[in-house]
């Protein structure tokens, strides 16, 4: 087999800005080379060309707060309750696979039922379906009376497959060993109410202690964790924790992005839903529930902490809580808007994001995230250029190419002629 060459690209390679007339040459898995004009590598008759005229070449994307078995949730009850699991696997393996046609060559698990998560990593890894690379994650950890088990003691419901109920250090990291046993590498805690759940945010759900016992044990047996925290107070708990991402932020200030910043936490602010419905309200005047306008008002706060946050340099991430009804799955890339209209972060950063955070947090940061010679070819071909508009991202018709591993998953464009690879 020959290699792959890609030439005449407007490269965006996920750390500098673009550059025009770009050569990429893939070799099996890797990026063996990159030239520009006259130092671009020469194809010979035994390689395949792909000509994008200017096409954006960008590398695959990774969705870090992923709920790969949601299907139109609104409740809780619609988690663990609306498919049997064997229904519930079969509508995630086809969301994994539309989040890979999205462009999103990685994904990390922000919680799911029934190891589902698990299953698609290893069915995904086997070759039995199509998918991202998956950093699986497991049932929601949680206390007694927290958002998750919020249902009367005489129902009985149990939702066993949704969630942990622990109380106290010991049953934290023995709920973490386990979860671990089964193969999930990275534990979700909801250690405060808000953005979305029946605790107000500012109520902290499980103690300190309990937080470092999830912590440690994870840490220590090399995976990672992450917590629902929307407060100041439950970002600092979780900063002493040491928890490895911290979802939504919202209340984020500048005594926590010092913090996060010294740590290397990661933050996935999800600010796409609030977004929504604030857009929503403006374009029509009308808002979709109560809550938008207190919603309106804490986008304002994000609007101001996370371009802080991130000209800090805190580690922030792509990713939200795509499959409930406001949100459907396959309208991922929706959401870099609302960090470069609403936060008025530049798209190249947003894409930063997108692509070399998500590595980072996949683990995976010396293969993936950047387009480099001897990097893993997960790429992206794109009929526009996603750093004047990053809406071009919204369109999968405008993804002519989507490789992952060297291995095209969809290629739209024919190769050039012999005569033309052999020039």
């Amino acid at each position: 087999m020959g290699r792959t060459f890609f030439r005449r690209a407007n490269l965006i390679d996920g750390r500098n800005a673009p550059k025009k007339n770009a050569t990429v040459v893939v070799e099996g898995q890797r990026i063996t080379a990159i030239g520009t004009n006259g130092d671009a590598p020469k194809p010979t008759a035994n390689d395949v060309v792909y000509d994008l005229a200017g096409r954006s070449l960008m590398p695959g994307m990774v969705q870090c707060h992923y709920h790969v078995a949601y299907d139109n949730i609104d409740t809780l009850f619609d988690l663990d309750m609306k498919h049997p699991p064997t229904m519930l696997t079969l509508i995630a393996a086809k969301n994994a696979e539309l989040l890979l046609r999205s462009g999103f060559t990685g994904a990390v698990g922000a919680g799911t039922l029934h190891n589902i998560d698990v299953t698609l990593k290893r069915a995904i890894n086997k070759g039995l379906i199509q998918g991202p690379r998956f950093m699986p994650c497991g049932r929601d950890v949680v206390t007694t009376g927290d958002s998750v088990d919020f249902h009367p003691s005489w129902w009985k419901l149990q939702m066993e497959g949704l969630g942990l109920i622990c109380d106290g250090p010991d049953e934290f990291r023995k709920a973490v060993r386990d979860e671990i046993k089964q193969g999930v590498e990275i534990i979700k805690l909801y250690p405060t109410g808000g953005h979305g759940l029946a605790w107000p945010a500012d109520v902290m759900t499980m103690t300190l202690d309990e937080m470092k016992s999830a912590a440690d044990t994870a840490h220590e047996r090399g995976k990672k964790i992450r917590g629902h925290i929307i407060s100041k107070r439950g970002i600092l708990a979780a900063l002493e924790a040491k928890l490895d991402v911290i979802d939504h932020g919202d209340m984020m200030d500048e005594e926590c992005i010092e913090g996060m910043v010294q740590q290397g936490t990661f933050v996935a602010p999800s600010l796409y839903f609030p977004y929504l419905m604030v857009e929503q309200k403006r374009r029509t005047g009308k808002a979709a529930f109560p809550g938008v306008d207190e919603m309106e008002r804490g986008l304002e706060h994000s609007y101001r902490t996370v371009p802080q946050a991130h000209a800090a340099g805190v580690k922030l991430l792509i990713g939200d809580d795509f499959g409930t009804s406001a949100m459907p799955h396959g309208d991922y890339a929706k959401e870099l808007e609302a960090y470069v209209k609403g936060a008025g972060i530049p798209a190249l950063d947003v894409i930063g994001w997108a692509t070399r955070n998500g590595a980072e947090l996949l683990g995976m940061k010396d293969d993936l995230g950047t387009i480099e010679a001897g990097k893993l070819a997960d790429l992206l071909v794109v009929n526009g250029d996603p750093v004047k508009d990053i809406a071009v991202l919204q369109d999968r018709g405008n993804l002519d190419v989507i490789m992952k591993d060297g291995k095209f998953v969809e290629c739209q464009l024919s190769p050039a002629k012999a005569v033309a690879r052999a020039a």
